[in-house]
């Protein structure tokens, strides 16, 4: 009995592969119709293969990048050391041209043995800077004119492939001789130790839940479109099987024969999908998409998902071939798909999205802000969800196609080709259905938890744009230095100011747990004043108390009390943390017509308190350790005023750091998942209108002989044009009509899951804009082929 079976599954197998390789030789021999139709599924089928091995190279980016990354980052000495002939002074000179981040290093050998940062095949001189390709090139054209102003140095090398996360990535280390250890530089003995934020904090479960349901987004309209592309041709080759059922073929015979064809096309694919990997590849290094790109040696398909993605495009070709055919009887006179065939059935279809909200609820529910979820059954729940969008729109379709009746020639021409193969249509904007769905989730989600990752940083950027840490070791030159910021092309105002620190005379005896009578003292300008406390009327020579209990100890405030008063005679320069007494004291008297004024937060965000004083009613000269700021105010009608005010850092000091004022920053994780998911929609939308041209193309070429034989009795062509204008239109409109409601449903069940209640609409709208503009865009690009369809040779047949 054994024996029976083993020889009837190895007769089974031979019959399969017999049937399957006779399939393959009719795609193959099939003359240029054949070819034509086998080219169609290869790009179909190539193009959805191109992006998933893109898809699959993601994890080896993202390792590649992270592996840069640590090696360039340097190798602290501890405070203490000393300079050795291996060591060397590193300082950070980080500038933002146009919004884009230029690294800068600036560094200094304490030897000959110093370590080389890698890429860098030997340390620049002072006064030259090794720069990256990006960085070189951008140097060298009209745009970065106004960055070379900023980075005086001579360009002696390029930095290599090992430093550089991407090709992209503007970056500099320049030789500096004035670099001496303080706060901004140190000491390094090598690099590659790791990031100093290595230690990557868990990811927050929200962003767990958008990063799996975004993946399962991106990915089945792919997996849709090669289904769909495995399917071209699909009328002409049930009636090369209705021939074959006359020569004596019965029907299983017939299906596996199409199960080899759509084999073939689908192998075939596979090439045309692995050759356009490798040529798009090269361009990974030029193209940039949200400051994103990345080496083309580094788009590598990691080998389990590029293998998964090999077997099973060919498998998903036969199964689809094979359940596509279920619903079609070929008999050896016809085939019965082109009369009216059984009426869609609803009853399976509607509990299909209904499962898979159920299934990601089951995954989490609210509890997904703090506890664990279940990843597979998310995935599982939102592929059943997005399937059961899939398969309703067919229904939806000849359900509100077969009560279309009567209207123009055109109208009449597209409905009645609607009701004979609805099915065909379905399938052609299924794709963008699924898409426009997924997306209108996304950004619900999006909108709903943004604010989570959003932190509020209390700055004000309505008051200052700009924020300069200067150097303050000289009165004088700090002076200088605002006046040449306030001199700056597209600076409206500088707000500046001197902080210094002033106490009372040491008390023999204190109690070393008391806290220190010390106190702030700003020295600024009256504008400037007034932007850090309401100080009301000011003029030079006036003095000001500021107060704030709500930011420091009551403790503190008590000690403050003696120092920050009218009448207090304080001592400008002891050094903060010294309780013994300067050798040449300097005294200086708060004056009793001092007022005291409530604070005010600057456009920082920070309160400030103590002692206010103009420059002549105190010199900022006389205070010990002084600390100088500004921020700096711009006028947004002047071009580039940004960048003129960082050149003018850079010539007062190149390391310099001009920060960007900011009301509000973006979670990192929370940044970063969104620039990835820009990067792969932009790369799904690009796939589904290639597909979808594809797609009316080979529609077109099923429909070249009715449409040549209408030109031919006098249809107008303009008639026929509307006629396939409006046979796009109306499955493109039930198509998004369904997205918005899937979406709006999906969109739903995400919130439920975090414990969201608040749904913005104004989410919903620009998916289905981006949508239907896609598909008015691709069905313009299919006209020019329709023209040429629609010739009298058309009715040429073989």
């Amino acid at each position: 009995m054994s024996g029976y079976d083993a020889g009837g599954r190895t007769g089974r197998c031979a019959t399969w592969v017999r049937d399957l390789a006779i399939g393959i030789r009719f795609a193959a021999g099939g003359g240029r119709e054949g070819w034509v139709r086998t080219a169609l599924t290869a790009v179909g089928v190539g193009l959805g293969v191109a992006l998933l091995l893109g898809a699959a190279s993601v994890p080896h980016v993202l390792d590649r990048w992270k592996t840069r990354t640590e090696a360039t980052t340097p190798v602290r000495a501890s405070s203490t050391a000393k300079p050795t002939a291996r060591t060397l002074l590193l300082g950070y000179a980080e500038t933002s041209f146009r919004g884009a981040t230029v690294g800068g290093v600036l560094l200094h050998p304490d030897g000959p043995a110093a370590p080389r940062p890698p890429g860098v095949a030997a340390l620049p001189r002072p006064g030259e800077m090794v720069v990256s390709p990006a960085l070189k090139e951008l140097l060298g054209s009209a745009e970065g004119r106004l960055l070379r102003e900023r980075l005086p140095y001579r360009t002696v090398g390029t930095i290599g492939e090992p430093g550089l996360a991407g090709p992209g990535e503007l970056a500099y280390y320049a030789g500096s001789a004035s670099l001496t250890a303080g706060d901004n530089a140190f000491r390094v003995t090598g690099f590659g130790q790791g990031s100093e934020d290595a230690e990557d904090r868990p990811m927050d479960p929200k962003l767990v839940l958008l990063v799996v349901v975004a993946c399962v987004v991106l990915l089945m309209p792919v997996a849709i479109f090669i289904a769909t592309a495995v399917r071209f041709g699909g009328e002409r080759r049930d009636r090369r099987l209705a021939a074959l059922r006359l020569v004596g073929a019965d029907v299983r015979m017939t299906r596996r024969m199409a199960a080899g064809e759509a084999l073939f096309g689908s192998v075939c694919g596979l090439v045309v999908g692995g050759a356009l990997f490798l040529a798009a590849r090269p361009l990974a290094g030029r193209v940039t998409l949200w400051g994103v790109n990345a080496f083309p040696g580094d788009v590598t398909p990691v080998r389990g998902p590029a293998l998964l993605v090999l077997a099973t495009v060919p498998v998903l070709s036969v199964t689809v071939t094979l359940v596509a055919l279920r619903r079609v009887t070929i008999e050896p006179l016809g085939v019965v798909r082109d009369s009216a065939g059984r009426r869609r059935r609803l009853w399976w279809r509607l509990p299909l999205p209904a499962a898979g909200a159920a299934l990601m609820l089951l995954s989490g529910g609210q509890r997904a802000d703090g506890a664990v979820l279940h990843t597979d059954w998310i995935a599982g729940g939102a592929v059943l969800f997005l399937v059961g969008i899939t398969v309703l729109l067919p229904w939806l379709v000849e359900a509100v196609v077969g009560r279309f009746k009567g209207g123009p020639v055109a109208w009449q021409l597209a409905t009645r080709r609607l009701q004979l193969s609805s099915g065909a249509a379905a399938r052609a904007v299924s794709g963008i259905t699924v898409a426009v769905a997924g997306a209108i989730a996304l950004q619900v989600f999006f909108a709903a938890v943004q604010s989570d990752f959003m932190k509020v940083t209390g700055q004000d950027s309505g008051r200052a744009q700009l924020d300069v840490e200067l150097p303050a070791g000289d009165a004088a030159a700090t002076g200088k230095t605002i006046a040449r910021f306030r001199a700056t092309e597209g600076v409206r105002g500088v707000i500046a100011g001197v902080n210094g620190s002033v106490s009372a005379r040491p008390v023999p005896g204190r109690d070393s747990e008391e806290p220190l009578p010390t106190g702030e003292v700003t020295v600024g300008d009256c504008a400037t004043l007034r932007e850090l406390a309401r100080i009301g009327s000011c003029a030079e020579g006036d003095v000001f108390v500021v107060r704030d209990g709500g930011m420091v100890h009551d403790r503190y405030l008590s000690a403050l009390a003696k120092i920050a008063r009218p009448g207090a005679r304080v001592l400008l320069n002891r050094e903060p943390g010294s309780g013994e007494m300067p050798a040449r004291p300097r005294w200086w008297t708060v004056p009793e017509s001092a007022r005291v004024v409530p604070s005010r937060p600057d456009p920082m965000g920070t309160t400030h308190f103590g002692i206010f004083a103009t420059a002549r009613a105190l010199d900022p000269a006389a205070l010990a350790d002084p600390h100088a700021y500004a921020m700096i105010r711009i006028d947004a009608r002047v071009p580039d005023a940004e960048e003129y005010v960082r050149n003018t850092a850079a010539r007062i000091d190149p390391a310099l750091r001009v920060r960007s004022l900011r009301d509000v920053a973006p979670d990192r994780q929370f940044a970063d998942v969104r620039t990835g998911l820009l990067i792969a929609s932009a790369a799904t939308l690009a796939l589904i209108a290639a597909s979808m041209l594809v797609t009316t193309v080979e529609q077109l070429r099923e429909r070249r002989r009715p449409l040549s034989v209408l030109v031919a009795f006098g249809t107008r062509r303009g008639t026929l044009g509307w006629s396939v204008l409006w046979g796009t239109a109306v499955p493109v409109g039930l198509g998004l009509a369904l997205s918005v409601a899937g979406g709006t449903g999906l969109g739903l069940v995400l919130l439920r899951m975090v414990g969201k209640s608040g749904f913005a609409w104004s989410a919903v709208w620009p998916p289905t804009a981006a949508g239907a503009a896609l598909v008015l865009v691709v069905t313009l690009l299919s006209l020019p082929p329709l023209w040429r369809l629609m010739r009298p040779d058309g009715l040429r047949t073989e």
